[in-house]
């Protein structure tokens, strides 16, 4: 409950530095007749609607498991990624259009020095908020905040290109009479485009991969694997691993063979004993431990898993 205190907090924080920061770029910009800006308030304003998806898939999928939903709610991070996703595609395109048009029929631009102000402010707050996310997204394993941090650390980005192209413009009136460099604002506005479709594709395989319930890492299933063997020779081996993810809940399913003349009370201490281990290394798992017996026999995946040497598989099959 801590941890999900801990998720609904810092996804209610970024739903605050959103909104404030999308209302002040949207003035701002309005003002001083920045297409960059204004553009920058659209991203904020996804970054708005991102949060608050985020804020709702992380109450969802803490709830518990129920009559509907037997393995629980952690999809629905997932889901929240891939609309995320969508979204920061539809705000790139809307960009780019937008900055076409107004490389195509120009506009000075009034007031500069607001724009960088705001950009300015914007990219501290969004640094702040971002690092918290990815902080917390980090220890508790929330696909959600991770791609709500990846919303913010990409507005970081952007807004300091936004901020460098305005000061470009404010030092280029400075210095030159009338200057036709206006042409940055847009540019900087496709700049801020191009880095959305980056951030957004990232994003759309990040969270898309668990829907179609792909294997855990490597480096994870590797520490199931060692965890499997430590047991040895209580375990005389292992196979039909299978393992997916769903928002931060991982779901292991295997098989392990051990002594036919053992106790069944044995084997569930020995089942039970790793399943505490696993879960040790893997909180929020939920772990399916098939046991059978070993006549020595192995063939096909029980030899690949097979932790006995060739006497022992005799003494065995000789029993």
């Amino acid at each position: 409950m801590d941890q999900q205190h801990r998720k609904i907090k810092v996804a209610l924080i970024s739903v605050a530095s959103n909104t404030i920061l999308t209302i002040m770029k949207l003035i701002v910009g309005l003002i001083i007749g920045s297409v960059a800006i204004m553009s920058e308030a659209i991203h904020s304003g996804v970054d708005l609607l991102a949060s608050l998806i985020a804020t709702f898939s992380v109450r969802t999928s803490g709830l518990p498991a129920d009559g509907r939903h037997p393995f629980g709610h952690g999809k629905v991070e997932n889901i929240s990624g891939t609309i995320e996703a969508v979204l920061i595609f539809m705000a790139a395109v809307w960009i780019i259009y937008e900055s076409v048009i107004k490389l195509l029929r120009p506009k000075p631009i009034e007031a500069v020095g607001w724009g960088i102000a705001i950009m300015f402010v914007s990219t501290l707050v969004n640094i702040v908020v971002s690092e918290k996310l990815f902080k917390v997204a980090k220890e508790t394993d929330s696909i959600a905040l991770e791609a709500d941090a990846w919303h913010l650390r990409t507005d970081v980005y952007t807004s300091a290109g936004v901020m460098i192209g305005l000061t470009l413009i404010f030092i280029g009136h400075r210095i030159l009479p009338d200057p036709d460099i206006h042409w940055l604002d847009p540019v900087a506005a496709i700049g801020v485009a191009l880095l959305i479709f980056r951030a957004a594709y990232k994003l759309t395989i990040e969270s898309a991969r668990d829907l179609m319930d792909v294997t855990l890492p490597a480096n994870e299933e590797a520490q199931i694997r060692h965890l499997i063997k430590a047991r040895q020779p209580a375990i005389h081996g292992f196979h039909r691993l299978r393992t997916r993810k769903a928002g931060n809940f991982r779901f292991i399913d295997f098989h392990i063979k051990v002594d036919p003349n053992m106790s069944v009370d044995d084997s569930h201490s020995i089942s039970d004993d790793l399943s505490k281990s696993i879960e040790g290394q893997f909180p929020n798992a939920s772990i399916t431990v098939h046991i059978e017996p070993c006549n020595g026999k192995c063939g096909g995946d029980c030899l690949v898993g097979c932790l006995l040497t060739e006497k022992e598989r005799k003494n065995v099959m000789d029993k």
